[in-house]
């Protein structure tokens, strides 16, 4: 029985250099100078700072660049309101998030048992979501149908077993 596990991770290393990446051009980019710009980064949390809303999005372009070229995905990227802060300046807290909830397994499992191929199931395992099937073809073709679905989180697949 050949198997393959669903998971959605980020290389924390990667987030990590785009982050120092993103600082470095901040503190030389002319545009950014005099609006004590910055991004903390607390595990997946960050918090963008800036004097107003047009330097926070700015801020968020060359953060969202970092990361992309860092290859980590912008799916899981979720911000929440821009907030005023101390001093005339508005902050704005991002999140990367990581693992399946129990809701998208729920989504993916669904997705795999209406379309996927006749002889592939599928159950949750914790944030992972286990794939088993009797041919390796049907397992491709599953991940191929999984690929394609838009289901609002980065997905990767790992153990491919035959």
């Amino acid at each position: 029985m050949a198997s393959f596990d669903v998971v959605s991770e980020v290389d924390r290393q990667e987030v990590r250099n785009a982050v120092d990446q993103a600082q470095r051009e901040i503190s030389t980019r002319f545009d950014f100078k005099n609006t004590n710009s910055s991004i903390e980064q607390n595990e997946l949390a960050f918090t963008l700072r800036s004097v107003s809303e047009d330097r926070l999005a700015a801020l968020r372009q060359v953060l969202e660049e970092k990361l992309v070229k860092r290859g980590v995905s912008l799916k899981g990227l979720e911000y929440e309101d821009v907030q005023e802060a101390a001093q005339a300046t508005v902050r704005q807290v991002a999140t990367l998030k990581v693992g399946i909830s129990s809701d998208k397994a729920r989504e993916i499992n669904r997705l795999i048992k209406e379309k996927g191929p006749k002889g592939v199931s599928s159950q949750t395992q914790g944030d992972t979501v286990r794939v088993n099937g009797k041919k390796r073809d049907d397992l491709q073709a599953t991940i191929a149908l999984i690929k394609g679905a838009d289901l609002g989180i980065p997905v990767q697949f790992e153990n491919f077993r035959d």
